[in-house]
């Protein structure tokens, strides 16, 4: 019995002494040569930690209440969001799965069993027929009532399970960071439906009022036409101008439609139980610090996710690697074992077993070896996926960038075009008046003011998604502790 504990003192030690050994690579972070600015944010104020960027609810910068009210139902039940926080929940469970391996697992079973042999085979007491009829009765009717308890634990020598375990938990901070990126994705998505469908009705109220200026000038034609003054082709003309807007009025409808319908999906509602009031556009561009780009990396959740499966796809490298080393099972068991069910749970009834267990492939014909070689190969892919990804974050900021100093210039001289425009109709209806132009003239101007005004409106929407895009490639105020908040404290 000595000798016994002994030995299991020794097995324990070296089990502790070893706690320690994790095999495979410790995971590094690749490197990123991450440029010092972005090359189109010369004009642009960088960000500085003073600075009142959006956090959180970033669309809160655009003080519009109707969006902030659509906003607050993006988390709570757009269905890709919710596919995002699901697959969040299960990463959660698979992490606390495999920690339950650093644990022995424990057995507890009771029987009671009556059975009959043929006269020719005889029983001992315990009932496995070995010679003796101790336990059977004189119809050869044989009782065993077992109680018994089992443990097993197979100790993390070589760190599999430490491995597996870190392969785990990395791959849940991935997916919490895709359940934000899946967020900021419907958020910045119904951010620019919602100002594109405000840019159909201020385009809409444009040709409503262009419309009305057109109906006036056909009047005035038809009057100068009964006087005498003009020809038939005036009117016909005028008419034509006249029935063109309205139908571009009309077509607009449809356009208008297609965001609300986009919208009600994005806010987890059918088309038909969802409409918007008409409202013109009139939300400023807000002005946004623009951040360096090596912030860039704790900002964007896609860039996260993307480096937290480069270290999982690190960790599995580990544990392809342990296979190579042999396994220790600590088994235990004991309880009681009687064919007397009074006498089931007495001293002399009882049994025990307590031994290790130590089990190795000698030979796989290369299996460990390919699975080691096929780890690998996952963390070279995992190191340029996550590389491609920032250098695709890094182009779609220089392209908003460039987006929105192109736009803002763009507005500047528009601004300066429907002035001079509007100047030009005025001009030149008070000569058709005084019969010194013909009506094409007017027609020209008339066409050239309503699209320098539709090109003008145009501008501002743009400008309003361009700077939705600028804030979503940004990160949205997201960073990289939010992954690790959301990591402590998991979805419900």
């Amino acid at each position: 019995m000595r000798n016994n504990k002994i030995r299991m003192t020794l097995i324990l030690g070296l089990t502790t002494l070893a706690a320690g050994c994790a095999v495979g690579p410790d995971y590094v972070r690749p490197k990123i040569d991450a440029p010092v600015a972005f090359k189109e944010a010369q004009d642009w104020k960088q960000a500085q930690p003073k600075d009142d960027q959006p956090h959180g609810a970033w669309w809160e910068i655009y003080a519009d209440a109707k969006l902030n009210t659509l906003m607050s139902q993006v988390a709570i039940s757009n269905q890709n969001v919710l596919v995002a926080e699901a697959n969040y929940r299960k990463s959660r469970a698979l992490v606390d799965a495999s920690e339950a391996s650093y644990f022995p697992t424990v057995g507890l079973s009771a029987s009671s069993t009556r059975s009959h042999q043929g006269s020719g085979t005889t029983t001992d007491n315990t009932g496995t027929g070995t010679g003796t009829n101790t336990g059977s009765n004189a119809r050869g009717i044989t009782r065993n009532n077992s109680l018994s308890a089992t443990a097993s634990w197979e100790p993390d020598i070589w760190g599999k399970v430490r491995r597996t375990v870190e392969s785990n938990a990395t791959g849940a901070e991935a997916s919490a960071a895709d359940l934000a990126n899946a967020q900021l994705s419907a958020q910045a998505e119904l951010a620019q439906d919602y100002f594109q469908l405000r840019a159909q009705d201020t385009q809409k109220k444009l040709l409503d009022d262009t419309v009305a200026a057109y109906e006036k000038s056909f009047q005035l034609t038809k009057n100068r036409y009964a006087a005498g003054v003009v020809a038939k082709a005036d009117v016909v003309q005028a008419d034509t101008q006249l029935k063109t807007t309205q139908a571009q009025a009309i077509d607009l409808e449809v356009q208008r439609a297609q965001y609300e319908h986009a919208i009600a999906v994005l806010i987890g509602k059918a088309p038909a139980e969802f409409s918007l009031p008409v409202a013109p556009l009139n939300t400023p561009v807000p002005v946004l610090p623009v951040a360096v780009p090596s912030e860039l990396l704790e900002r964007r959740p896609d860039i996260a996710a993307a480096e937290r499966l480069v270290a999982s796809a690190n960790a599995q490298i580990g544990v392809a690697t342990a296979a190579f080393f042999p396994s220790l099972t600590l088994n235990a068991s004991g309880g009681y074992q009687s064919s007397s069910f009074s006498k089931w749970l007495t001293a002399p009834n009882q049994f025990w077993s307590l031994g290790p267990q130590i089990a190795a492939t000698l030979f796989d014909g290369g299996a460990r070896r390919a699975q080691v070689r096929q780890a690998e190969a996952g963390y070279d892919a995992s190191v340029a996926t996550y590389r491609q990804t920032v250098l695709s974050a890094f182009q779609a900021i220089e392209d908003d960038l460039v987006q929105l100093r192109v736009l803002q210039a763009e507005t500047e001289v528009q601004k300066s075009a429907v002035a001079a425009a509007e100047e030009a109709l005025a001009l030149t209806l008070n000569q058709y008046k005084a019969g010194t132009v013909s009506y094409l003239n007017v027609i020209t101007a008339q066409a050239t003011a309503f699209g320098n005004r539709r090109s003008l409106a145009q501008l501002d929407s743009r400008r309003l998604v361009a700077s939705v895009l600028l804030v979503r490639d940004m990160g949205g105020g997201w960073d990289a502790q939010r992954m690790d908040d959301a990591d402590k404290h998991p979805a419900p």
